[in-house]
């Protein structure tokens, strides 16, 4: 399902795929994650996106024309992860929000990792 708005001279339609790549996009900024992670599910090998590749670390659900955000993240080693988190759930909810005018009802985070960072 995508996101939708009505608007006075039409309806507006988001892919999911659009959400997760600013979602993914907003992730990386914050303090503390190095990455998004992908997950090869045959040999369970966490692999960091680059940059083009980003959305693949997210997943967007949307019912109700609520969004649920799932990412898929590497943090920095000697980071606080619950400080992480939670900077990173208000940064990516806010931005989300602001990009696409729907609310964001749940962000549920995933740590695949941890990398020494120079």
């Amino acid at each position: 399902m995508k996101g939708h708005m009505n608007t006075d001279i039409g309806e507006i339609l988001i892919d999911n795929e659009v959400l997760a790549q600013y979602a993914g996009a907003s992730a990386v900024e914050c303090f503390g994650v190095v990455g998004m992670a992908s997950i090869n599910m045959k040999d369970g090998i966490v692999k960091l996106l680059k940059r083009d590749n980003l959305s693949h670390g997210v997943n967007v659900t949307i019912d109700n024309n609520k969004i649920t955000i799932d990412l898929h993240i590497i943090v920095s080693y000697g980071v606080s992860i619950s400080a992480v988190a939670d900077n990173l759930i208000s940064n990516v909810k806010y931005n989300v929000e602001e990009f696409s005018g729907i609310e964001v009802e749940k962000i549920n985070i995933f740590v695949e990792g941890v990398r020494v960072i120079d």
